[in-house]
């Protein structure tokens, strides 16, 4: 039975420790980590309170955590089409928060070294290329909890699509985007998933919409299924969004043997509005 984290709590640092405290088995994930990736949402250069970026308080719980056992940490993110991640970096205040722990920010479409990784059994992408420094990294995906007008939510999963560099990222829609969501994570799939749910995003996602305070935050080893339950914290059906149904037909993750642990979802949901 795979374990995911409800927590319902104020934003604060002990709300997302109380969350990491129920996963098992990030004793033995950090301590055997040689480096830690921690890859935010900059989809824009909007603050946390919009409901659209990584909350820094989130990432900085998630680096105290790591820091017991490595300081070989990075904040990661690539630029957007629209987005500079540079920008997005200073403008979200994840720049102080990174300052304040001692902790590099990489912007990935920067990175000069890459490497091309195959995908086996690829939906469309049969390799990516990717910069050197995901090989062999432990990847933590601190999501934000919202829907998205073309994939349908974005959370754990879809944030990984942001470790691709370019700039233009028109070309990964255009092959259907939900395909290559799960053909990124079949060759990066995180070690763990954070979503940040303080404040959340309902309408039409990932940028447009209105601010939710839902003062929750879900956690887990496995990706499809910490994605399940954000879908169903929004009141989303998770078989119908793509990307986890096929994650789970291709054995990346779980959807029906879930154990939420924290608080009920019936006791958190809203049944939140996609346009």
């Amino acid at each position: 039975m795979t374990k995911v984290a409800l927590i319902k709590g104020p934003r604060s640092l002990e709300t997302v420790y109380k969350a990491l405290s129920l996963i098992e088995g990030l004793d033995e994930l950090f301590g055997n980590a040689s480096k830690v990736l921690i890859k935010v949402n900059f989809i824009t250069i909007k603050t946390y309170e919009t409901g659209v970026t990584t909350d820094p308080l989130v990432v900085e719980a998630i680096i105290n955590q790591a820091k017991r056992y490595t300081n070989k940490i990075f904040v990661v993110e690539s630029n957007a089409t629209t987005t500079n991640a540079d920008k997005a970096f200073h403008v979200t205040g994840m720049d102080k928060m990174c300052e304040k722990t001692g902790i590099e920010f990489l912007n990935l479409s920067k990175e000069k070294n890459k490497i091309q990784m195959a995908v086996p059994s690829a939906e469309v992408l049969h390799k990516i290329e990717v910069p050197e420094i995901v090989k062999d990294a432990t990847i933590i995906s601190a999501a934000k909890l919202k829907p998205h007008n073309e994939t349908g939510v974005t959370l754990g999963m879809k944030n990984m699509f942001g470790l691709l560099p370019d700039k233009l990222k028109a070309k990964y829609h255009m092959r259907n985007i939900n395909k290559v969501i799960v053909d990124v994570n079949t060759v990066l799939k995180p070690s763990l998933v954070v979503i940040d749910g303080f404040y959340a995003l309902e309408g039409l996602g990932p940028v447009s919409g209105s601010p939710v305070k839902m003062d929750v935050i879900i956690a887990g080893r496995d990706p499809v299924a910490t994605d399940v339950v954000g879908c169903r914290v929004m009141g989303i059906d998770p078989n119908e969004i793509y990307h986890i149904r096929r994650a789970y037909e291709k054995g990346l993750g779980e959807v029906e043997k879930i154990e939420v642990i924290g608080e009920k979802i019936e006791n958190v949901a809203r049944k939140f509005r996609r346009m």
